[in-house]
């Protein structure tokens, strides 16, 4: 059986997710999405439980001006 990932329970920290090699579901064109829509404010409703800080957390690794930053979404491109 091949080696399988581990799901993060509770883990809202894009950067710890990515780094431990947990299993998930890429959702970066999200940032796409925003950046498409050109509005000033977005608002995103999801049921809780529903991701909506891992998501605030990848957007904000994203835009993060740092090598780390870039080290950390060139991990989830492989």
């Amino acid at each position: 059986m091949p080696d399988r990932k581990p799901i993060p329970v509770g883990t809202e920290d894009f950067k710890v997710l990515v780094d431990k090699g947990y299993f998930f579901v890429d959702k970066t064109l999200l940032i796409k999405d925003l950046l498409d829509a050109g509005t000033a404010v977005n608002l995103i409703t999801r049921p809780r439980r529903f991701g909506k800080t891992l998501n605030m957390s990848m957007i904000q690794r994203f835009f993060e001006k740092q090598k780390k930053a870039m080290h950390i979404c060139s991990k989830v491109l492989r």
